[in-house]
C-alpha cells in the first residue's frame, strides 16, 4: 500500500509552488510547469521522494534513533506539536534557539532547570518558603522555558535526524544539523535549496493542509519504526534489541497495534469456523437424495395388483 496517494497530495495543495519571480533555479528539475504566474511541482517525483524519506525515517527509528520535528511558522506549529507528541518525539514549534544542536550541553542544563521549576508548587506560598515576588519571578521563568524548550523536555541527546518545515525560515536549524552531520528530511518549496537537504520532499511548505499531510506521513514512519523496534525487543525475530528501551507512551502505542492484530485474528478464526460448520452440514442436506429408491418401491408392486384383478 502506498504511503500517500496522488489524490491526497492534490487535495492538500502539495503541488502549488511559489510565484515564478521567487524561485531557486536548483529546483527546476522538480517543477512540472508554470500556471498563472505560479510554479506547479511535479507530484510524481514527490511521491517517489516521499517513499524514500519514509523508509529512511522508519529504519532510523527502528534501530533506536530519534527524529526531531521542527516548524516554527504559524502554518506548521499545530501539526508539528500534534504529530510529534503522538509518536513521542521531540519538537520545536515556537522559536529555534541558536545552539539547540551544536551547544546541546548548555541547552540540557536549561532542561534540568525547567524540571526543577516544575517541582515547585506555586499555589502554596507557605510550603515553598519563598515570597510571592520570588514565586512570581520563578513562575515567569518556568513559562518562558516551557514555551521554548517544552517540546524537547525529554530529549537526552541530539537527534538522529530532523524533520524541517520550510528550510528558508529554519536555516539556523539546517545549518546546525549539517555541521553535526545529522540527516535533514524536509519539504522543499520552489524557493528552497535542495543541496541543503539529505532527504527532500518537493512540495508546498506554506499551506496548512500540505504541511499537516506531510508531517503526518513522517510521524507514521516513526510509528512504524517504533513497532519494528518493539518486535525485535520482544524477540519476534529471535534477536536482542540494539536500540533504546521503550518508554511508556511507546508501549501504549504498540499495545493499540497488538489489540488491532488480535481482533483481526479473532475475526478470521470465526470466519473459518463458520465455513467449517457449513461444510459439515452439507452431507445432511444431500441425505434425501440417497433415499430416492425407497420412494420408487410401490412402482415395483404394480404388476401384483394387476394379477389380483385378473
Amino acid at each position: 500500500m502506498a504511503v500517500v496517494t496522488m489524490r491526497e497530495l492534490l487535495e492538500s495543495g502539495v503541488h502549488f509552488g511559489h510565484q515564478t519571480r521567487r524561485w531557486n533555479p536548483k529546483m527546476k528539475r522538480f517543477i512540472f510547469t508554470e500556471r498563472n504566474g505560479i510554479y506547479i511541482i511535479d507530484l510524481l517525483q514527490s511521491l517517489s521522494y516521499i517513499d524514500r524519506a519514509y523508509e529512511f525515517v522508519k529504519e532510523t527509528v527502528a534501530h533506536g534513533g530519534t527524529v526531531m520535528f521542527v516548524g516554527t511558522k504559524k502554518q506548521a506549529q499545530e501539526a508539528i506539536a500534534e504529530q510529534a507528541t503522538r509518536v513521542g518525539m521531540p519538537y520545536v514549534n515556537q522559536r529555534w534557539l541558536g545552539g539547540m544542536l551544536t551547544n546541546f550541553s548548555t541547552v540540557y542544563k536549561r532542561l534540568q532547570r525547567l524540571k526543577e521549576l516544575e517541582q515547585i508548587d506555586f499555589e502554596d506560598v507557605a510550603a515553598s518558603g519563598l515570597t510571592k515576588k520570588e514565586l512570581l519571578v520563578l513562575s515567569r521563568e518556568k513559562a518562558k522555558l516551557e514555551k521554548t524548550l517544552g517540546g524537547i523536555r525529554e530529549m537526552q541527546k541530539v537527534p538522529s535526524a530532523v524533520w524541517i518545515v520550510d528550510t528558508k525560515k529554519e536555516h539556523i536549524a539546517v545549518g546546525e544539523a549539517r555541521k553535526l552531520n545529522i540527516p535533514v528530511v524536509a519539504i522543499l518549496d520552489t524557493n528552497c535549496d535542495p543541496d541543503e537537504v539529505d532527504y527532500k520532499i518537493p512540495g508546498n511548505d506554506d499551506a496548512i493542509r500540505s504541511v499537516t499531510l506531510l508531517t503526518r506521513v513522517i510521524a507514521d514512519a516513526v510509528a512504524e519504526g517504533l513497532i519494528s523496534r518493539s518486535r525485535v525487543a520482544t524477540g519476534d525475530k529471535g534477536e536482542k534489541a540494539a536500540g533504546e528501551p521503550l518508554a511508556e507512551w511507546e508501549r501504549d502505542l504498540l499495545e493499540g497495534e497488538k489489540k488491532a492484530d488480535e481482533a483481526e485474528v479473532q475475526t478470521s478464526a470465526e470466519t473459518e469456523k463458520v465455513a467449517d460448520a457449513e461444510q459439515a452440514e452439507a452431507p445432511v442436506a444431500e441425505a434425501p437424495v440417497a433415499e430416492a429408491p425407497v420412494a420408487e418401491a410401490p412402482v415395483a408392486e404394480a404388476p401384483a395388483a394387476d394379477a389380483e384383478q385378473a
